[in-house]
């Protein structure tokens, strides 16, 4: 004959298994959910880097004229700005004056 003790004890592993298995499948859901939202973030920054700039642009951090000129399609930055006078004197928060190309 099995003891009480020996049932009681089966059915407190039988209890942390199925708490175990549960927590498996909450963690399997929030690992597929982090990859679209991995997925989703990519996309979205893929698309800002498509996107038309605004007529008025503020650089960001580790931008050069260059990189501006390109991203947003306008080779006349520095003519058209008469405030910058030295090209490599760019710096975060300088607002600029953007005229895509394709607007000309």
């Amino acid at each position: 004959m099995v003891s009480a003790s020996t049932t009681a004890m089966a059915e407190k592993i039988a209890w942390y298994c199925a708490l175990f298995l549960a927590l498996m499948l909450v963690l399997s859901c929030c690992q597929s959910s982090e990859s679209e939202f991995n997925s989703r973030m990519l996309q979205v920054q893929r698309s800002r880097l498509h996107k038309p700039c605004d007529e008025i642009y503020v650089v960001c951090e580790g931008e050069t004229l260059h990189t501006i000129s390109e991203k947003c399609g306008d080779p006349y930055i520095v003519e058209e700005n008469p405030h910058i006078h030295d090209p490599d004197d760019v710096f975060p928060g300088l607002v600029i004056k953007i005229t895509p190309y394709k607007q000309r």
